[in-house]
């Protein structure tokens, strides 16, 4: 289970918070695809486990047993948290997500590893140090990172796009006169060069962007389903923002996930 437990600010109010709830053992995990350094401490800082293992729930399980009963796990919130939080989810363990940014400004140092990452992690949550990073349902993750990969294919889209609509300029040809993002108004552009290799170009970006136009389409109908059974009423409340369409109203839906979590009105908008 994730812990959520008592908070108090830090850095002049800073909405991130940090957990202070009281466990004997604090175990820091400094976690990545293939291993992992656990440091688990007691309440008096003295470490009892401090070594570098396999990325996988046998050795992290067999490294906390003596001390299980009363610890705390904490693992900053990079891309591979999901897996353990489930774990500690499924063996009772209290599990904290810290936010990673947060938390190397907190420690700084100017030697940096793996073993002194993890003895860090687990010093900033005994101290109560630890700053919360936000927590979404497992049901939404998957949906939340289908969004977050929909802004490279936008970004790449845009980088193609770019240059065929500026075909006009080396020859100082007559401008397109239309926008191009639209298939049906794509028609011609491509013929309006006379050399063949720039003809050519601008046929394979075409067929690029029309790919990426075909996944973004596919995703995007998906997206929108999953959040029909997520959170059908905020979806259709932030869709009356003036300015945000369905795709931007559930790009910051997920994002936002929940209100409770910023103090102010101010906290949201920044």
């Amino acid at each position: 289970m994730l812990a959520l437990g008592k908070a108090t600010h830090f850095r002049g109010g800073d909405l991130r918070r940090c957990y202070t709830n009281p466990h004997p053992y604090d175990g820091g995990v400094d976690l990545h695809a293939r291993s992992m350094d656990v440091c688990i401490v007691n309440h008096a800082g003295e470490i009892l486990v401090h070594r570098h293992m396999h990325a996988a729930p046998e050795p992290l399980l067999n490294a906390v047993a003596p001390s299980r009963d009363g610890l705390v796990v904490a693992v900053a919130c990079l891309c591979t948290w999901y897996w353990l939080a489930a774990l500690c989810a499924q063996e009772g363990i209290p599990c904290v997500l810290g936010h990673a940014l947060y938390m190397k400004a907190i420690h700084g140092g100017k030697a940096k590893h793996d073993p002194i990452d993890s003895q860090n992690i687990a010093a900033l949550r005994r101290g109560g140090l630890l700053p919360q990073a936000s927590v979404d349902p497992a049901e939404r993750r998957a949906t939340r990172d289908l969004w977050r990969r929909r802004t490279p294919l936008m970004r790449h889209r845009a980088a193609l796009l770019a240059p065929v609509q500026h075909t006009h300029r080396p020859d100082n040809l007559p401008e397109i006169g239309q926008q191009i993002a639209d298939n049906a108004t794509r028609d011609g552009v491509a013929e309006r060069l006379a050399d063949p290799a720039g003809h050519k170009s601008v046929e394979v970006d075409w067929a690029l962007i029309t790919d990426d136009d075909q996944r973004l389409g596919d995703s995007e109908l998906s997206m929108v389903q999953a959040a029909t059974h997520h959170a059908a009423n905020p979806r259709y409340l932030v869709h009356t923002v003036p300015g945000l369409g369905q795709i931007l109203s559930l790009v910051r839906l997920y994002e936002i996930h929940d209100l409770a979590r910023f103090p102010r009105g101010q906290d949201v908008v920044s």
